[in-house]
């Protein structure tokens, strides 16, 4: 299109196409100017290559040709797994060890401006950190002291990254893997104190069993002894019992003998025959003599008066 051409053109339409130009290209300087940060993000502004200000979540419109988005930053936790180092226990043992990092942005501003490489410094920072901490332990206290050594690792990569605008949350040791001779080492030890625990534990188990079955024993032993015990006692009360009751059998004839008699001598007396009683208890003593196995009786002299008195004892009775 030439200016011969342009000329051709009313004035009204020549306005209207530089006006539609205008608007288009202002369009484009807006859209291009006019940035979203996310719930996530923070914003890094630059003025002519200097810092402005940071930008927070929502939008935002930089001034055009001055202002530039420098950095978004990401303000969530980040986890970095560095790969497995070699370093020296106190006990001259070469040993590999990775570790995990967990960390988060806390200033963006430092963390934009205060080291070129943030990843790559904290991993040189956690590997010479690392290498001093295992320098004074011996492979057990390494090997046994994990939670230790992230404790000392966080706090020194703390504070050596607060310069750089990071917080360091978290450091965990992954994995130690000692030399393969001392991890074979290892495994029969571990081997040797697994068969220990179990002799051990088979011997308790063994020994329990016959602590039980022991008092089992000494339980039925006593249970036995208290029955017998018991048996005796009760054959012996029946025993005691059957004498008792003999004995007042015995003592009850022998009180109906004592009463019969008491009750004939008592009837002799109501006849009048006090001296005939005694005269026949004599006789009664003489036949008891009589009756033993002696081979001689010696007879009273006055033998026909005892005779004499048993008639007339006799003759009572029946006149009665």
């Amino acid at each position: 299109m030439t200016i011969n051409s342009l000329s051709a053109f009313p004035g009204w339409a020549i306005a209207i196409i530089v006006v539609a130009v205008l608007f288009v290209f202002l369009l484009i300087v807006i859209l291009c100017n006019v940035k979203i940060i996310g719930q996530t993000e923070k914003g890094i502004i630059e003025r002519l290559g200097s810092y402005r200000t940071t930008w927070n979540t929502g939008i935002h419109v930089k001034l055009p040709f001055f202002d530039r988005l420098a950095h978004r930053i990401d303000m969530r936790e980040q986890v970095k797994d560095f790969p497995p180092q070699n370093v020296i226990t106190s006990d001259n043992v070469t040993i590999q060890i990775d570790t995990v990092v967990f960390y988060y942005v806390s200033d963006p501003k430092l963390y934009a401006y205060g080291v070129s490489n943030p990843v790559q410094a904290i991993e040189l920072l956690s590997s010479t950190t690392l290498r001093n901490i295992i320098g004074e332990l011996d492979l057990d206290s390494t090997l046994t002291s994990r939670d230790i050594i992230n404790e000392k690792m966080r706090d020194i990569l703390d504070g050596a990254t607060d310069p750089w605008g990071i917080k360091v949350t978290r450091v965990e040791v992954k994995n130690i893997l000692p030399p393969r001779d001392i991890q074979e080492a290892m495994e029969r030890q571990m081997r040797a104190e697994r068969e220990k625990r179990e002799k051990i534990l088979l011997a308790e188990g063994q020994k329990q069993s016959a602590i039980l079955i022991a008092e089992g024993n000494k339980e039925s032993m006593i249970l036995n002894a208290e029955a017998e015990k018991e048996s005796t006692i009760k054959k012996a009360e029946g025993e005691a019992a059957r004498i008792k009751n003999l004995k007042a059998a015995e003592a009850e004839g022998i009180k109906m003998i004592r009463d019969a008699e008491a009750e004939g001598i008592k009837a002799i007396k109501a006849a009048g025959a006090d001296k005939a009683v005694l005269t026949i208890r004599g006789y009664e003593a003489l036949q008891k003599v009589a009756d033993g196995q002696s081979t001689k009786i010696f007879l009273p002299s006055n033998l026909a008066s005892l005779a004499s008195a048993a008639t007339a004892v006799a003759e009572a009775v029946k006149e009665k």
